[in-house]
Formats: C-alpha cells, structure tokens, sequence
C-alpha cells in the first residue's frame, strides 16, 4: 500500500466501521420497533407507508457502507498497490450520492407530512412495550425531551454527519496527493460531497419550512394541498407580496404549483404552465413594484412594496417553473446550478380548461408559448369533438383536422382545412357523416369561394362544382344529378337554381330558361335529340304548352299555342310552315349560355384564390391555404375519382415558393419559359400546375359524360382560351413578384406580343391535353352530321383502285406515280389499291396521334412536302404545286388516309391555331384541306340526291 494513501485509507476503515455498527443500533432500536406499529386508520396508514419507504431507503445506504468497509478492509490485508480509484466513495461516487439523495428526500417527506408526530401516538402493544427502551436509547443521540424530536434527529444527524467526515477524509486525501489526475478526481469527489452537503441542509430546512405551514392552515387547505413530496419555497407572510387588487390574502410558492389564498378559497396553478413578464406593461401605484404572472386562462400581477423582494419573488419564482419543467430539483437546490437561466417560453404540456369560452371543458395537449396553445396539438372535449394540429396565440392557425360528432346519429364530420384565428378558412376537405364531402374553400367556419360538394353514397348521388357564399350554393356552379341523369349549367341564388341556367340530359335533350327558387319562368329553348327545336314556354317534365315554335329537322315549322289535355295529348292551333326544305345550322346548332354566362365570371372563385396568394406575397406558410393541399383521405374520399387538386404524388422535382420565383426571373427567354412551364403545369406541387388541375375539374365537371353536348361547344372553347389567359397572367404575377423581391424591373415585350398572343402561342399546346378529350368530344358531336356524309365519301373512294381514283379526281396523268404500282404475279395494274402517296398518306395519318393544333399543322405541311416530293421524282425535276394539281392530289391522299373525325380535327385547329398563322403557309394547306372535307362531301350528297331522284323515276 502507497504511504501516502495509508493513512487515509485506515481512517475511512475506522470511520466506515463505527458508522456501519451506528446504522445496525439505529436499525435494531429505531426502525424495527417503529415497522411493527401498523395503525389502523386511514390516514396512519398513508404515513406508514412513507416510514416503511424511508427504511428501504436506510437499508440500502447501510448496505453501501458495508460494502465499502469490506473492499477497503480486503485492501488492507494485501500488499497490493492502492490507488485513488480504490476509494469507493471515489470510484462510485455517483451510487453514493445518489443512495443520500433519495435518502434525504424520502426523509423530507416523511416529516412534511408530521410522520414522526403520528409514530409517537401510536397506540400498538409493541410501541408501549418498547417506548422505554427507545427513550434510552436516544439520549445517547440527542438531549430532546419530545421523542418525535429525537426521532427526527438520529435518523438524519448521523447520516448528516457521516456525509461531513467523507469531506474530511477526501481532503486529507487530497493534500498528500501529488498534482495530476488522482488529484484532480480526489478534487471533483469533494466538490460533488460539498453539493451533497448543502442539498441535505436545504432539503431539511424546505422540509421544515412546510411542516409549519401545513399546521399553520386549516385542515381544509391541508387536504388537498398537503402532499408529502410537495415544498413550500416562499410564503408572502415572510416575504410580503400581494395578487393584483383584491385577489388573495396569501401568496404560497411551492415546488410544483402557486398558490393564491384568499378567505375560505384558493386557487393553484401548475408550474409548468406559469410564465413569468418580468415587463410590467400595468401602471403601477407609486411605490410598488410587480411582475405578471402568465397561466392558460388568467394573467395577474404580483406585486411589492420593496424592489428587492420583487427581484427574490421573480428569480424564485422563474427557478421553480424552470425545475418543475425539468422534472427534478437542482443539486443544491438553490445555488449557482440554475442560476441565470430563465424557463423555456415554449413548452409542452396537457392541460384541462375550466373556464367560459370556446374551450371550456377541452383537453389541450401540445405545445405552449407564454400562456397559449401555440405550435403543434390536440384539443379533445367531452362530447367526443376533438381538434388535431397548428395552433398560434391560443387558436387553432394553420392546418388541423377537426372531428365533430352528430347529433343524431354515431358519425363524426371529418374537417380537414386549413384555419386563421380560430376559424376554418382557406382550402379545405369536410367528410360529413352522411357520406356527402366538400372540397374547396372556408372562410369564417363556412363554405365559401370556389368548392366542390358531392354524395357518395348510392341513395340520391349528386356533385355539386362551383362558388359559394356564406356556406350556400351562390353564383356559376355545375350541379349533376345521377339519379335524374341530368346537369344543370347555371347561376345560384342561396341554394336554389337562380337566374340563367343550362340543363343538358342523358338523353341528348338540352334546354336554356330562366330560373327563379329552382321553378322555371319564362320562355326558353329547347333542343331536342332529333334535332327538333322548341322556342317558348313547357314544363320541367319537358312539355310545351303556350305559345310557341317547333323547328322540325325536315325543316318543316309549327308555330302557335300548345295545349296537354289529359288523355288527349299534345294539341296545337297554329301554322305549319312546309316551305324550307332544310333545317337551319343556326337553329339546329345553337350555342347555348355565350351571353348568359361570359367567360370570365364562370369560375372566378378559382382565380380569385390565387390572385390573393400573389397579392400576398407568395408566402410558403399560406401555400397550401390558398391552393389546396394533399393529405391521407378515408377511405370513402379515396373511392372519388379525383382530388381536387391536392394530390401529391411520387414527384422528382421539389418546388419551394423561393425556388419557384428564383426560377421564374431565370427563365425567360422563349425556350427556357416553354420548358419551364411544361414542367411546372405538369406538377402537383407548382402553383401553375395546381390551378391548372383547378381548371380542368371544373371544366370537366361542366363537360364530361352528361355535359358533352354539341349545343356547348363554344362556350367550351372559349373557356380553354380563357384559362390559357389566366394561366399567363398568373405567370406574369408571379414574375413580377420575383423581380420585385429581387428590386428588379420587368422587362418589356420585344416581339409585340400581347398578353392573349402570348396565351395562345406559349400556354394553350401546354394545357390542352388536359382538357382534349372533353373538348375533342364536342367537336365531334357538332360536325357529326358532317363527318358522317364525309365517312360514307370515303367508304365510295375507297372501292376506286388507284388508277382509277386518281382518274376519277381529274389528277393530271403526268403527275400519276405509276412506278409505285409494283406488280406480283396475275396481277394487273389497274386493280391495284393503296400505293400511290403511299408516303404522303402516311403522313396524313398522324394527324390524330397529336393534340396540338401546332403540330397538327406541322405535319399537313409535311404531308404537302411529301406529295411534291413525290411529284418531282414522277417528273424528274423539282416541281412547285399549283393550286389545281394540289387539291386533286390532295384529295387523293385524304381519301387514302381515312380520318374518321376529319371534320373535327379542322374545326379546333382553324379555332385553336396561332393567329399569327392566319394568311400564312398553314392557313393555305388547312384552306385546302378544307375544301377536301367539302367536296368529298358532296360528292356523296350528290350521290345521294341522284339515287333519291332515280327512285321517285
């Protein structure tokens, strides 16, 4: 053994020894007797419970002693060298500190609640049998006369006192170690003994301190405020301070809650959520000094007369809140430990609200900053409500989802919607209970702006697309009944059909009144699926009565007053007209709601919503608020074919508000911008894309399935143009922005373009596959007439071989390619079918695999390329097309080509094509292939006439 460390380490033995044999009488004379006096009383029984903690706590301190003694005395009986480290008050340390901690708190709160008073009146045999023994015993101890005294004293002094000599040992250790690491361990034991040291004095005294106010009180304040682990750290009748005016006679500080007194009554508040404004914004009377004090439901203000006493209140006050949200006093209890570091403002914690308003009775759990709900959490009330997500200044602000049970029924309203100040506002989705669910806008808790309303269950399925207000159908919407299997295209008036409206059927049937509180007033104009049409007045089960006019497809009219008598039918007084030989397109083709609803008050609520979010500033918190965002729907939403575009899916490209506008002043030149908006109004996620996705479900809420329709094809052409106009706009709002936060000017257009050139060249190829099939359809519909005797064209020029088409067309002999015509055996030429232009005809096909009129015109130039080409090599020599020898050639690779809706395909490319292009190049080759259309045309109308002529011969 090192002889520096021997003389230490003999007086540890010697110190561990006597303390080891102190503990062992105390246990035997003290703690045994005391186990076996069980009261049989209530409360007895919860302090017996606390002494019977306290002895589990003093045998594993006294089982630590006698392990120390014996590794040091086993180290004592060798030769072995001896290190600092061997010291196990040293080595372990934190076992021992920790075993004294537990000790002296258990203590403390053995005696907060008066236990050594309760033991001493013990009424058991075995405490009167031992009582005398005792007394002895603790004479040796203490000169107390109270045995509860003396109880109190050997339990904790010599404990108390063992803690001092381990300081004493450890120092003489210290001094005869050389300087280095055993030193500076030795060093840090002493440190960590001294703070054990003053922690027990402290624990004591706040022990103490509490027992005398739990007597001081009436036993109604001490049953339920008198808990054993709980410490009175300031009393306002020892260190004065008073609750705004009026509030409470007393002030009482403890360790977890603060308690205001006053009469018969008190209030207390958890210090986890007390916040403490040291900025007293109150004028206060002269002389006084005050902080507030910050709970969930009520701020008051603390105040003294001395400035020093409001500093000790407030730095109390603020170390107690900061241990209580730490879980665990400080070691001391007070001292340098906590000193200068305030609570956190921000904390999480459940708290149930008690007083009047919105959340009365809810259960809050989440996140807090001074006094209020405020980051993420849930609110939760009794009847089975609850609220899960943002909250700011005490409100729900941002996005949450919000159960709210029905009254009638077990089902819950499911509103996830994005809310401001309390109040849903800003895009959300509701599944309502009843299977209906909402998707669109809220503002002030209801429905307002631009929405979808729809019923997904199979009793009276309905979908609702258009604008609200003040939580009813006001303004453009779309309504579809399934059941009915019809659509209404109109305005609303307070949930009723209300001025102007469309209603198209399943049947084909389409009429155009006036509504008033959904009752039809007024004349109107109906047409029928033959192509009859009715001007006046009929019912909604569609029967004419009163003046009219009947429009036959004969071309045939009947005009004057219907009647529908009961059993005798649809009568009529009037003049038949017979005079026309055929019905006019005006009237058979009749574009319905062009003046009753002009194209840019259709949809306004969808604008109007990201109008507002560049106003704002594009701000990414109000992204989604604005324009809709994606969450995990039930499964009854997920059943719906779309999301109204608030669907995310599995996307490479990222788009961040301040990358989008970083973008938007990197791109714009003409290559980049194209690239750059096809790759943003593809995206869910871009501000462009999603109101994109906006504008095509409601175009197709107006113009799918029962809304395709011939009568509405304007009105659906010019709303694709018109959302190319947005689109554009929205992009030059956007751009601006960009510019404007980068303190750059736009730049002026240098090409000339205006804004509707620019829609057109640049946004409409982008967005029309979007919107194509809808649109396509219509087209089909209005020409099909046409198409159909163009068909039965086709279907004639295809028996021609082609020599014979290209004879019958009057194409020049010297043009005629009939190297192409290569024969097989047995075959003769003038029976061979589909070669010539054979190029050219394929070329020709390819109009349909494209939806952009740009490319569609592309590939009829490309299509007259390959028809001069192969006339230069028939010719040998370079040859430029003269209008007569193109259109019969033409002709020729129309009729090959076969294109079933041809009629449809030059109706929205001579509507939907670049005015730029019109008088050029491209509007010639559609001019020609116009004409095409037409005369094959009629040729089969001719046809037809000669065979209706020979017939009647």
């Amino acid at each position: 053994m090192d002889m520096c460390t021997a003389e230490p380490t003999a007086s540890l033995l010697q110190v561990e020894e006597t303390f080891s044999a102190c503990l062992a009488r105390i246990d035997a004379l003290v703690l045994k007797p005391l186990l076996q006096a069980e009261p049989n009383d209530q409360k007895g029984k919860e302090i017996f419970k606390l002494f019977a903690f306290l002895n589990d706590r003093f045998q594993a301190l006294w089982n630590l002693t006698e392990e120390n003694y014996r590794i040091l005395k086993q180290k004592c009986s060798t030769s072995e060298a001896f290190c600092v480290q061997d010291f196990y008050i040293v080595w372990k340390g934190d076992l021992f500190l920790s075993l004294y901690i537990q000790y002296f708190v258990t203590f403390a709160n053995y005696v907060v609640v008066h236990g050594f008073e309760h033991a001493t009146k013990s009424k058991s045999e075995a405490w009167k049998h031992h009582k005398t023994v005792l007394k002895q015993f603790l004479t040796d101890f203490t000169s107390e006369t109270s045995i509860s005294l003396a109880l109190y004293t050997v339990l904790h002094k010599p404990i108390r006192d063992h803690i001092e000599q381990y300081i004493l040992l450890l120092t003489k250790l210290k001094e005869v170690l050389k300087e280095g690491s055993e030193k500076d361990v030795v060093t840090t034991a002493i440190k960590e003994y001294a703070k054990l040291e003053s922690f027990v004095s402290q624990v004591l005294d706040e022990a103490c301190f509490t027992e005398s106010l739990w007597k001081s009180l009436g036993y109604k304040f001490t049953d339920m405020l008198c808990v054993p682990e709980r410490r009175l750290l300031e009393d306002s009748k020892n260190l004065p301070i008073s609750a705004s005016t009026n509030r409470s006679d007393r002030v009482l500080l403890f360790d977890d809650v603060l308690v205001l007194i006053q009469g018969n009554s008190f209030q207390s508040f958890d210090l986890k959520l007390v916040w403490v404004d040291e900025n007293c914004k109150e004028k206060l009377a002269p002389g006084l000094y005050g902080f507030h004090v910050i709970t969930p439901e009520e701020t008051f203000l603390l105040s003294t007369k001395d400035p020093q006493m409001k500093a000790v209140w407030q730095w109390k006050l603020n170390q107690a809140v900061r241990q209580a949200l730490n879980g665990k006093r400080d070691f001391p209890l007070w001292g340098k430990t906590g000193e200068g570091t305030e609570p956190p403002s921000c904390r999480f914690f459940t708290y149930v609200f008690r007083l009047e308003g919105k959340f009365k009775s809810a259960t809050y759990e989440g996140e807090w900053h001074w006094g209020k709900p405020h980051g993420k959490g849930t609110l939760k009330w009794r009847n089975g409500r609850n609220h899960v997500g943002d909250f700011k200044d005490g409100l729900e602000h941002g996005f949450g989802i919000c159960l709210v049970p029905r009254r009638s029924e077990d089902r819950y309203d499911c509103y996830k919607c994005h809310w401001y100040e309390g109040k849903m506002r800003g895009y959300g989705i509701c599944e309502y209970g009843n299977d209906i669910v909402y998707k669109g806008y809220f503002r002030d808790n209801v429905r307002q702006g631009f929405g979808i309303l729809e019923n997904l269950s199979a009793d009276h399925s309905f979908k609702y697309t258009g604008q609200w207000e003040n939580d009813k159908k006001n303004g453009y919407g779309v309504w579809e009944d399934k059941d009915r299997g019809e659509r209404y295209i109109g305005t609303w008036l307070d949930d009723h059909k209300h001025g102007q409206g469309i209603v198209v059927t399943q049947s084909g049937v389409c009429y155009q009144r006036t509504f008033h509180a959904d009752k039809m007033v007024g004349s109107g104009i109906l047409l029928l699926e033959d192509d009859s049409v009715y001007e006046g007045n009929f019912t909604e089960d569609l029967t004419f009565v009163g003046k009219g006019k009947l429009s036959f497809a004969n071309g045939f009219t009947l005009e004057g007053t219907f009647t529908n008598k009961s059993g005798q039918g649809l009568q009529t007084y009037g003049i038949l007209n017979t005079s026309n030989e055929q019905l006019d397109d005006r009237i058979t083709k009749a574009q319905l709601g062009l003046e009753e609803f002009p194209v840019e008050k259709r949809w306004k609520g969808i604008y109007d919503q990201f109008l507002e979010f560049i106003h704002s500033g594009c701000k990414e918190e109000t992204e989604e608020s604005f324009m809709g965002f994606h969450i995990q729907t039930s499964k009854e939403l997920r059943k719906s074919q779309e999301y109204f575009f608030c669907q995310r899916g599995t996307e490479d490209v990222s788009w961040k508000t301040e990358d989008i506008l970083e973008e938007l002043v990197q791109n714009q030149g003409l290559e980049s911008l194209q690239s750059y908006l096809e790759k943003a109004l593809k995206s869910s996620l871009h501000p462009l894309g999603k109101l994109l996705k906006a504008l095509t479900i409601a175009f197709q809420a107006t113009y799918s399935g029962i809304g395709a329709n011939r009568h509405l094809l304007t009105m659906a052409q010019e709303e694709v143009k018109y959302y190319a106009k947005k689109i554009w706009d929205f992009y030059q709002g956007l751009l601006h922005l960009a510019l404007e936060q980068k303190g750059q000017l736009p730049t002026k257009c240098v090409d000339g373009d205006t804004s509707d050139q620019k829609a057109r060249s640049v946004v409409l190829p982008l967005i029309l596959p979007c919107f194509y099939p809808e649109l396509f359809m219509l087209y089909m519909l209005y020409h099909e007439r046409e198409d159909d005797l163009y068909c039965q064209g086709i279907v004639d020029l295809s028996l021609f071989p082609d020599i014979k088409l290209l004879e019958f067309l009057d194409v020049q002999k010297h043009l005629w390619p009939l190297k192409d015509l290569t024969l097989t055996t047995n075959q003769r030429r003038s029976l061979i079918k589909d070669k010539c232009f054979l190029s050219a005809t394929e070329c020709l096909q390819k109009l349909i695999t494209t939806v952009d009129p740009r490319e569609k015109l592309v590939i009829l130039q490309k299509t007259y390329e390959e028809i001069e080409s192969t006339v230069s090599r028939v010719v040998e020599k370079d040859y430029k097309l003269p209008m007569d020898d193109l259109l019969p050639l033409l002709m020729y690779v129309v009729s090959r080509a076969k294109i079933q809706h041809l009629g449809a395909e030059i109706h929205l490319i001579r509507d939907l094509m670049e005015p730029t292009n019109q008088g050029g190049l491209y509007d010639f080759l559609l001019t020609a292939l116009e004409s095409c259309y037409e005369h094959i045309q009629r040729m089969r109308l001719h046809q037809r006439e000669n065979c209706h002529v020979n017939h009647r011969s």
